[in-house]
């Protein structure tokens, strides 16, 4: 009986390699990178901004190793949060697991709020809630079938955008040497615009808030991570998802603000709505705009489809590891955690409804805490990765036997757990991502009051029953 229950509350292993790389590239190439590029070339200058997403890249291919590791040796859906749990402590987990699911539950319902004003460019006198309700039900219903239903539907939201970055970098590539004419005239501008005003045309101290930002661009890599628990032969599907998730998702970035910086004069790129629809348009791509506006979102919902799907895993781990209640770890017939599934999607409604009746407290508050979810669980990643290792050789185990290695230990993941470190630090400087703080400091205390107060009690009156059950199996059999 026992065993039967353990196998229905087992996820399914139905993802392919494919699918996980596709997972990352939806949680990270978004509207953050359709849009804001233009204001990130302002900023930075043309130098500056292709500075900033290698630093940007470097971080994240830090934590990628130290994910792969763990991942590999532990593929379960908990992820980072599981990790936290067995190698920091039981508290810091289920304050990184918190607020990392409520951060992705805040996410999914601003990609629902942007996509619905995107319509309004085709459907001008619609209103924007309805748009909302529509891409709610259909991220749900894709979420709710299986989880391949859900990676095969991300494996093409994430194929378009990708496609559509490619033939940005082709034909803006061509035309910035001269090999396409532009259709207002101007002759090839090479690489004359990175050095007109100088390499940092407004300092290095605005370089370093850029690469704030410029790094919450990156994540969303670490779903790999949640897809695990579900991925087919996980020590060969992770370490080639991670591997190609890094550097094609580094050379996407940078080849495209490398792009947008040489075909647009910097003074000019941050007061440009989207900068690839200007580029797109100086090319004489017809209904550049209206592409655009296709492949921003389309970019939208496919990270609200990645972030409903690792909030609900989130959950569903927290639920498994007795920090949430129990029902949320049940699964269906079809290995859907259907109870974690509803309750983050009412969240995400929730929070959406804030944005217009609470939209200058609860909302930003919300938005805050959404954005430090993310680095938070970097630095939990990196230092996981340094207590498992440690533990590992500890009782016994030897470096040789783990099959995906985070190379010069423990120089990198000090590295990385530095940086990401360094970077939520930066925060208090940066006027604009100061309230991260403010939101993400008190609810992460709150979360450990809770766990002392309440959470660690109830696991241990479980940890009792468990055992008194187990005490009366054994004389029932004798």
């Amino acid at each position: 009986m026992n065993t039967s229950n353990h196998q229905q509350q087992e996820l399914k292993r139905t993802m392919k390699s494919r699918h996980l790389f596709m997972i990352s590239l939806g949680g990270v190439i978004g509207t953050g990178f359709f849009l804001s590029t233009g204001y990130t070339i302002n900023q930075a200058g043309p130098t500056g901004a292709v500075l900033s997403y290698l630093v940007g890249g470097f971080i994240m291919y830090l934590t990628m190793l130290c994910l792969g590791e763990l991942s590999v040796a532990m593929p379960v859906s908990g992820s980072f949060q599981t990790y936290t749990t067995r190698f920091i402590g039981p508290a810091t987990g289920f304050a990184v697991g918190w607020l990392y699911w409520l951060g992705w539950a805040v996410t999914v319902a601003l990609e629902f709020l942007s996509a619905g004003q995107l319509m309004l460019r085709w459907f001008p006198h619609s209103p924007v809630w309805m748009w909302c309700a529509i891409f709610a039900v259909l991220l749900f219903v894709l979420n709710a079938l299986s989880a391949k239903a859900f990676a095969e539907a991300e494996f093409w939201f994430s194929s378009i955008k990708v496609l559509a970055i490619i033939l940005f970098i082709v034909l803006g590539g061509a035309a910035m040497f001269g090999i396409i004419d532009m259709k207002n005239g101007h002759s090839a501008p090479m690489f004359s615009h990175f050095f007109d005003d100088g390499l940092f045309p407004n300092g290095l101290a605005i370089l370093m808030v850029t690469m704030i930002s410029v790094n919450f661009s990156f994540q969303g890599t670490e779903l790999i991570g949640i897809a695990a628990g579900e991925s087919e032969n996980p020590e060969k599907t992770i370490p080639r998802s991670i591997r190609q998730t890094v550097w094609r998702t580094l050379v996407f970035f940078v080849l495209a603000v490398t792009v947008l910086a040489g075909l647009i004069p910097w003074q000019k790129a941050g007061v440009i709505e989207s900068p690839f629809v200007v580029v797109f348009d100086n090319i004489g791509i017809p209904y550049a705009a209206d592409i655009m506006n296709f492949v921003i979102l389309t970019a939208l919902l496919s990270v609200g489809n990645s972030g409903l799907y690792a909030a609900t895993r989130m959950l569903f781990s927290l639920s498994q590891e007795g920090m949430a209640s129990p029902v949320l770890s049940k699964l269906n017939k079809r290995g859907i955690p259907m109870n974690a599934l509803l309750l983050t999607l009412a969240i995400a409604c929730l929070s959406l409804l804030s944005s217009v009746v609470a939209a200058k407290t609860v909302y930003v508050w919300l938005l805050s805490l959404a954005g430090l979810g993310a680095i938070v669980g970097w630095i939990a990643i990196s230092a996981s990765q340094l207590f498992f290792r440690r533990k590992f050789i500890r009782e016994g185990g030897r470096v040789e036997d783990l099959k995906f290695k985070t190379p010069l230990y423990p120089f990198l993941p000090l590295l990385a757990l530095t940086l990401n470190s360094i970077v939520v630090i930066s925060l208090a400087f940066d006027a604009e991502q100061r309230m991260a703080l403010y939101c993400g400091l008190p609810f992460l205390i709150g979360c450990y009051l809770l766990y002392f107060l309440r959470v660690k009690k109830t696991q241990n009156n479980k940890k009792v029953q468990q055992s008194l059950q187990l005490k009366e199996e054994k004389q029932m059999i004798i």
